[in-house]
């Protein structure tokens, strides 16, 4: 497996090893041994998946709060998003800053974005699938998020932003500046 430090502290990208013949590939694609040596030590407790039908959706920003704030290993194992984590960490040099990449089937890459980022994605073609593995278990009473076009952060989503297909609890999520303290 590849990695890729990222430059917001934590943020890795991970391209496991694809052995290929006329058959296809064979990849691990997650080793915990490997990764807690590696890029992190922590322990997957639920792994995830979503499927967006639409391209030109957006899911995010999302995180939790503690006790049960996630770290979050992504992968796209159908389609094409792009993939965003947002520093919420107010202490941390990079507070508020982004960091953006595409991860489909084709390119195997990963995401690993630790406790104190928000994350989300758009879907680039129809009929993406997600999956990913969490750090702590979904709780609906530590659930918050943040604008996904939050001028303050200004992602450059690649999807035309008058037509984009959103879920209601992300058309109203409050504004970078109007979080609680998220400590880093």
């Amino acid at each position: 497996m590849n990695i890729e430090i990222l430059p917001l502290a934590g943020l890795t990208k991970i391209t496991p090893t694809r052995l290929g013949d006329h058959r296809g590939y064979f990849s691990e694609v997650f080793k915990d041994g490997w990764f807690r040596e590696n890029v992190a030590d922590v322990a997957f407790v639920q792994e995830n998946e979503s499927l967006s039908a639409a391209a030109g959706t957006v899911r995010g920003l999302h995180f939790q709060l503690d006790p049960f704030a996630q770290g979050k290993l992504v992968r796209c194992i159908a389609g094409t998003i792009f993939d965003v984590a947002v520093d919420i960490r107010v202490n941390s040099p990079t507070y508020g800053q982004w960091y953006g990449c595409e991860l489909s089937m084709q390119n195997g890459e990963q995401l690993w974005i630790p406790t104190g980022f928000a994350h989300g994605f758009a879907t680039l073609v129809p009929d993406c699938v997600i999956s990913y593995k969490v750090t702590a278990p979904y709780s609906a009473v530590s659930d918050r998020g943040v604008s996904w076009n939050d001028p303050e952060i200004g992602i450059e989503w690649p999807v035309p932003l008058d037509n984009v297909v959103l879920s209601d609890k992300d058309r109203i999520q409050p504004k970078l500046a109007d979080l609680p303290p998220f400590k880093y």
